[in-house]
């Protein structure tokens, strides 16, 4: 447990190191984000043709309300989470590879709902708005990796040194 607890401290410190550089955020997470909207507003279009994209911003082009996704409103943290702890728990490289990928895809398929709920409640209600994106969605997201990392433990195969898990 504490090797756990020290390994997955120090990917968490390298990853956001790594995550806030210049050059990450111009060249990895700023296209990411801007993938973000775009796919967010496709998704809208199935049902909705008044909104657009621009880089990372959503807007209604009924009412012009719109939404910037920000960092830390991408996902991106609640993946470096995710692989912080991943990695640092003692298990076949392949089975880290699926946990991510699975991980990753659980998370932004969340993000993007929360996106979009977003996009319409600041159009109906700015309150709402405002505790959903600082409250109730931002724990959600960090739940859900913190969900998919509980099913990926009780889904590796277990080692000798590997205490069982019990419920």
């Amino acid at each position: 447990m504490t090797r756990f607890l020290i390994v997955f401290m120090l990917l968490l410190l390298s990853l956001f190191t790594i995550e806030n550089m210049n050059i990450v955020q111009e060249k990895a997470i700023d296209p990411f984000t801007t993938a973000l909207a775009t796919t967010s507003v496709f998704i809208i279009e199935a049902f909705d043709d008044n909104v657009v994209s621009r880089g990372r911003v959503l807007r209604s082009t009924e009412n012009g309300f719109a939404v910037e996704i920000q960092a830390g409103c991408n996902g991106v943290e609640a993946v470096i989470i995710l692989v912080a702890a991943l990695f640092a728990f003692p298990a076949p490289f392949r089975y880290k590879l699926v946990g991510l990928a699975i991980g990753i895809f659980a998370i932004q398929a969340l993000n993007l709902v929360r996106i979009i709920s977003l996009f319409y409640l600041g159009q109906w209600n700015m309150t709402a708005f405002e505790w959903f994106h600082l409250y109730l969605w931002q724990a959600l997201i960090i739940l859900d990796a913190l969900v998919v990392w509980l099913i990926w433990l009780r889904r590796i195969p277990r080692t000798e040194s590997q205490p069982a898990l019990t419920a």
